[in-house]
């Protein structure tokens, strides 16, 4: 899949150095109503144990558009914390994120990348070739008992 292409006064990476944690944390506590009350030592636990990807300004080299893989690297991906800015919104830096995300793994050959898709969100995955997960009431799930962490 082709990366879209981004405006010139933006760029994506994959490099896990240029991950602005703190940016990351204060974008997801803001605007992510699935973020809501976690922790900056949580999201830190969770930007560790993932892939991240960034939309970054030109300019300043300020994060702008973030997304987080969780794989085991040879057959499954969950797609998760997909965030733009929204001074920055309308731009087409969530797909840029998306689809860098999707290309960077798309060598390994995974089987499946899932992602729990908000509304806002469901036009872009579906234009990067994401649909409903087959067998739905096949898919189960666990959550421990409180507490736990958000």
């Amino acid at each position: 899949m082709p990366e879209p292409t981004l405006h010139p006064d933006y760029e994506f990476s994959a490099d896990p150095a240029r991950v602005d944690a703190a940016r990351v944390h204060a974008l997801l506590a803001e605007h992510a109503y699935w973020a809501a009350g976690r922790t900056r030592e949580v999201q830190d636990r969770a930007l560790a144990g993932s892939r991240s990807y960034g939309v970054y300004l030109r300019a300043t080299g300020e994060l702008v558009a973030y997304a987080r893989l969780v794989t085991d690297t040879v057959t499954f991906a969950w797609l998760a914390d997909v965030i733009v800015d929204p001074a920055h919104r309308g731009k087409g830096l969530g797909t840029a994120v998306v689809a860098g995300a999707i290309a960077d793994v798309e060598p390994l050959g995974l089987r499946r990348m899932l992602l729990k898709a908000s509304d806002d969100g469901r036009g872009v995955y579906l234009r990067l070739g994401f649909d409903a997960v087959d067998e739905p009431d096949r898919w189960m799930q666990w959550r421990p008992t409180p507490p736990h962490l958000p």
